[in-house]
């Protein structure tokens, strides 16, 4: 398997929810992790956390899977592109749900042609590629992305 890493972002979440969240992530990764929790100033009473984590490059595919399960949180799991394979970043919002990007390793969106030659069909293409690239997930996560204090935890998966 292919190592990689990538950075996973809880952007707001309950304070009951952390416990569950670092459940689901520790069942992800079939090892025991925590979060160091702050305060979400975007959304006062809720918690917001962030890490890097290593492993194969199915480890950010299960782990936006296990935050998706838990639907009360936004979210954000990317994983870097390899030589071989093609980075993802998922986004994560209760009102929107789930969306999901190819990146490349300058960190671009890419939408494959076929998938822009049906937006450019549709009956409104603009909001169409709006959809492709994300655009109301960015823009409902922005405000909650915030400034992160930088001690991000190195999480590495095993196995």
């Amino acid at each position: 398997m292919e190592a990689t890493r990538g950075i996973i972002w809880v952007h707001s979440a309950a304070g009951a929810l952390c416990p569950h969240i670092e459940w689901a992530i520790s069942k992800a990764l079939s090892r025991p992790f925590h979060f160091d929790w702050l305060p979400q100033p975007a959304e006062p009473g809720m918690r917001r956390a962030e890490t890097v984590w290593f492993g194969d490059i199915s480890t950010g595919e299960k782990l936006a899977s296990a935050l998706l399960n838990l639907r009360h949180l936004r979210f954000e799991v990317t994983t870097e592109p390899t030589n071989t394979n093609d980075g993802m970043r998922w986004t994560y919002t209760p009102s929107l749900g789930l969306h999901g990007t190819i990146i490349n390793r300058f960190g671009d969106s890419l939408i494959h042609e076929e998938r822009l030659r049906s937006a450019l069909k549709a009956k409104n293409p603009h909001a169409a590629i709006h959809e492709l690239l994300g655009t109301a997930w960015d823009d409902e996560l922005e405000p909650f992305r915030g400034e992160y204090s930088g001690q991000i935890k190195w999480l590495h998966a095993l196995g």
